[in-house]
């Protein structure tokens, strides 16, 4: 008879490291990864000449029809709050749309400057 102990499966192979390491993956993605607010609203930039890009912290949205957003306010509000970080951010990021009239963007460009908010940037479609 035949005491000694049954011979033993050799042991599958674990799992787990490989498991912490696409968690480790995971979090570092999320962790480094920045992601961007989508557009408040549809806006088709004009065309123009680029000599370089813009790029600015605070963008304020202007539609065809004159409304302005900034950071999840409107109008007049848009404008006081842009007006609240005027000293933090030297330039201000104008993302209008093509159809606005000169005379629109002259109108909020004179409201800027008495915000405080003296340089701003047009963003443009390259030719």
């Amino acid at each position: 008879m035949d005491f000694s102990s049954p011979p033993r499966r050799p042991r599958a192979e674990s799992i787990v490291p490989m498991i912490n390491v696409v968690f480790l993956l995971l979090i570092f993605f999320l962790m480094t990864s920045r992601l961007a607010q989508p557009d408040p609203f549809e806006i088709v930039p004009p065309s123009a000449a680029l000599e370089a890009e813009a790029e600015a912290d605070p963008v304020l949205y202007i539609d065809a029809a004159g409304r302005m957003h900034f950071d999840g306010s409107e109008g007049e509000a848009a404008l006081a709050r842009l007006s609240q970080i005027g000293g933090k951010a030297p330039v201000v990021l104008l993302r209008a749309d093509a159809k606005l009239e000169a005379k629109a963007l002259a109108g909020i460009l004179r409201q800027l400057a008495a915000a405080g908010l003296g340089r701003a940037e047009l963003v443009v479609t390259p030719q």
